[in-house]
């Protein structure tokens, strides 16, 4: 409903349209071992993901995407954010980065989405609503499990055949990226009635959301991990 009354005003419709699922925290040409590495990090990452580096001693820079693979192999930048395993693979990162960082802090989800104009939309009938309805979020679901899949693949070769040093985010760098983010996300909706709101639902909804999934999800992939080797 607040999705929508955001584009309402363009008179346009949206539909949820694909989804990357959580993307990683990226490529790195030098270790992160704890907050002071994040200092002077020159790190390819727009948007509120750049403010937040950018806060923590980096320095976010925005490049094209045709132009990161020179970027990071001339030493231009020291780090990268894409999307996931399938996508970088296919871009060949590995070939030029030695460490490849989860998890991704920034980005738990890039949400595609269908565009339709109001006046067309308001001019179906209810069953071919229903059916546009219908087909986008089939089109975002199977995007999603695509990506699952692919991902998965993709990364057992980087690692296995290409030898990728995978690595995981430290807390205390987890920590201060999250402390950084609350910080910047409450000043953009400071001044913003509306974007203050779609942050407040989307809280309240992850902290519902997140008590149930400690018992299932969470509680069992820990039950699963039990005795099982320690992944990277």
């Amino acid at each position: 409903e607040l999705w929508r009354e955001v584009y309402k005003p363009f008179n346009l419709v949206p539909f949820a349209g694909g989804n990357s699922g959580v993307q990683m925290a990226g490529w790195f040409n030098r270790e992160i071992n704890s907050v002071a590495d994040l200092k002077g990090l020159k790190m390819r990452i727009p948007g509120v993901g750049g403010e937040v580096i950018t806060r923590a001693g980096g320095e976010a820079v925005t490049i094209p995407g045709g132009e990161l693979y020179t970027a990071l192999q001339t030493g231009v930048i020291d780090a990268r954010e894409w999307v996931g395993p399938y996508n970088d693979l296919a871009f060949g990162f590995h070939q030029i980065a030695e460490y490849y960082y989860h998890p991704g802090w920034h980005e738990t989800g890039s949400s595609l989405e269908f565009i339709v104009n109001g006046d067309a939309w308001a001019s179906l009938p209810p069953d071919l609503q229903a059916i546009v309805e219908t087909a986008t979020r089939a089109a975002n679901q199977n995007m999603l499990d695509e990506y699952t899949a692919r991902n998965n693949a993709a990364l057992q070769e980087l690692v296995g055949k290409h030898g990728v040093k995978l690595r995981r985010l430290p807390d205390d760098v987890l920590i201060e990226l999250q402390e950084i983010s609350e910080t910047v996300l409450q000043e953009l909706v400071a001044d913003d009635p509306l974007a203050s709101r779609v942050y407040a639902s989307q809280k309240a909804f992850q902290k519902q959301v997140s008590q149930y999934h400690e018992i299932s999800e969470e509680a069992y992939f820990r039950a699963r991990r039990l005795g099982a080797p320690a992944s990277p």
